[in-house]
């Protein structure tokens, strides 16, 4: 039974997905086997650095200065005029 012209369509399609997918995952591998030992170092420094930033930038606007219990908490169905 010959196939139709859009299942034909379709199929090449499907096939073109996966050869991106095979091309992507095999890029990335290479990355990963072409960094270089110290990079990890250098990523950790990176997000301290960004961590640190971060908690000036709260401190700067206050945030998370409030104390949990000034803090209301609601759940759903928890609100006023809930009959539950």
């Amino acid at each position: 039974m010959p196939r139709g012209r859009s299942t034909f369509t379709k199929r090449q399609k499907e096939q073109a997905r996966q050869q991106k997918q095979r091309d992507k995952n095999e890029r990335k591998s290479q990355r990963k086997q072409e960094k270089p030992e110290g990079a990890v170092v250098d990523e950790l420094q990176e997000l301290r650095e960004m961590r640190e930033h971060a908690e000036a930038q709260a401190a700067l606007f206050n945030i998370g200065s409030e104390k949990p219990d000034s803090v209301e908490l609601t759940t759903p169905g928890s609100g006023k005029g809930s009959d539950h």
